[in-house]
């Protein structure tokens, strides 16, 4: 059994007890939040998606003090496109209510991180204030990663769709998914490669797909191998979160994204 097939029989379990609470929390208050599906097309320099992560199977824990809230403001203040937030519990050290913390404390666009398997936990990460969705291909059917997807958009959040090899990339091609994350880390081996990232994009036909790089982004050299290839924004969580001076890792990573000015951003 892989570390995926044990997150996904967990999360079985917490839907169960999703469903049968009667006694929903109070939606956070909606804030107008930017689509980085439109956004992260128009801006000169790569976007970041900068995460919260407190742990992860992989790597144990990350950083298991860290204020979210405090967290969202730092990485706003440093030019983030977006904030991932780790909802998972067991595996991650995360929670909803870490959602609703970094809602009220920034406006900028919130994936709410998780292993989604069912519509109740959409509802759920919306009422918390997300505005966009992880549906990782390898964790569903054909048929649920499409009905999840259709619902979380007509609910108004933004989808995130996360590929790993190339029968995955062909499902969310054919989903016609706005936003395409290609996450380099092998989920059986959890080795990490780059040129996953080229590979996989290199798929993608439509020029308004958004697509994002996931895992091992440490340097500005990262960035340009994964610029080069077609990467409109980059998901960092680990590198952030180590980060001795967060300014300084936000300027060596937000390379300007044309490749006319490569010579600027070495």
């Amino acid at each position: 059994m892989t570390i995926l097939d044990k997150i996904i029989a967990e999360k079985e379990k917490e839907v169960r007890t999703l469903k049968l609470e009667t006694n929903k929390a109070a939606p956070a208050h909606q804030k107008s939040v930017v689509r980085i599906a439109d956004s992260f097309r128009s801006t000169e320099t790569m976007n970041i998606i900068a995460e919260i992560k407190r742990a992860s199977p992989s790597k144990g824990s990350i950083n298991l003090e860290v204020n979210p809230a405090e967290q969202a403001k730092k990485y706003e203040a440093c030019g983030a496109g977006a904030i991932s937030v780790l909802t998972d519990k067991t595996f991650f050290k995360g929670s909803m209510d870490d959602v609703r913390n970094v809602r009220e404390a920034t406006d900028l666009p919130i994936l709410c991180k998780d292993f989604f398997i069912d519509t109740v936990q959409i509802d759920q990460a919306k009422a918390a204030g997300a505005s966009i969705i992880l549906l990782i291909v390898a964790a569903l059917t054909p048929e649920k990663l499409k009905e999840l997807h259709q619902y979380a958009t007509e609910q108004g959040l933004e989808v995130l769709c996360e590929v790993h090899n190339e029968d995955e990339m062909k499902q969310a091609v054919t989903l016609d998914a706005a936003i395409i994350g290609i996450n380099n880390r092998d989920l059986k081996t959890f080795n990490v490669s780059l040129d996953t990232f080229g590979r996989l994009a290199s798929m993608v036909t439509n020029p308004e797909t958004v697509l994002i790089s996931e895992s091992g982004i440490k340097t500005r050299s990262d960035v340009l191998h994964v610029r080069n290839s077609g990467a409109h924004g980059i998901l960092v969580g680990e590198t952030l979160m180590q980060a001795e001076d967060l300014t300084e890792q936000f300027q060596a990573l937000q390379i300007p994204l044309s490749k006319g000015d490569a010579a600027n951003a070495r």
